[in-house]
């Protein structure tokens, strides 16, 4: 009993140490991401969820044609290159990418001021709202119905099973404002 009284007691303890790898953690994936958002595969593999969705269709030039203009990941098509470039496929990707960066920094730079780790959060938490909006939105988080028994709710597609994944994304988010709320509010008691 005394080796697991002395596990639960280590483990007791982790959360100040689970916190700081569960930012990091969360920084990592954003910045990466991010970063991929440069390169034409990703910018064109988001092209359905952002196409679908009410709130962002409007960055594309059509986003009702991006089904006649997909590539499969690494597949080069000259015209469908073009057809997104013209449809500010990787405009859009671009600027998405810069703001996951962003993010991804930010959380990073909780220690240096918990305002920065705050702002962080609270944008990945919109963000974790808007990628799960895909799952209304975008047809293509659904198997679709091809003649297998097993389409539709609730069967996630591969599409569909990387945007539900964003749900930690989110938990995770909360639990980073709450750690630098508690941070702003002891930097403000100590200094004032």
């Amino acid at each position: 009993m005394s080796i697991i009284y002395s596990f639960i007691a280590f483990a007791a303890r982790l959360d100040k140490g689970g916190i700081r790898l569960l930012r990091i953690a969360i920084s990592v994936i954003l910045i990466w991401i991010g970063a991929l958002k440069f390169v034409p595969y990703e910018a064109e593999g988001i092209t359905p969820f952002v196409a679908n969705s009410p709130f962002m269709r409007f960055f594309y030039q059509h986003p009702d044609e991006y089904g006649q203009h997909r590539n499969k990941e690494g597949e080069v098509v000259p015209a469908n290159i073009t057809w997104h470039h013209a449809n500010n496929s990787y405009g859009y990707s671009y600027g998405l990418g810069l703001l996951l960066m962003g993010m991804g920094t930010l959380l990073l730079l909780n220690r240096a001021n918990p305002l920065f780790g705050a702002t962080g959060a609270v944008l990945t938490i919109i963000m974790g709202v808007g990628t799960l909006s895909f799952l209304v939105t975008t047809p293509e988080t659904w198997v679709p119905d091809l003649g297998g028994e097993h389409h539709g709710f609730p069967y996630l597609s591969a599409a569909g099973r990387l945007v539900l994944k964003d749900l930690i994304m989110l938990a995770g988010a909360v639990v980073l404002l709450a750690d630098s709320a508690k941070a702003v509010l002891r930097r403000s008691s100590a200094g004032g």
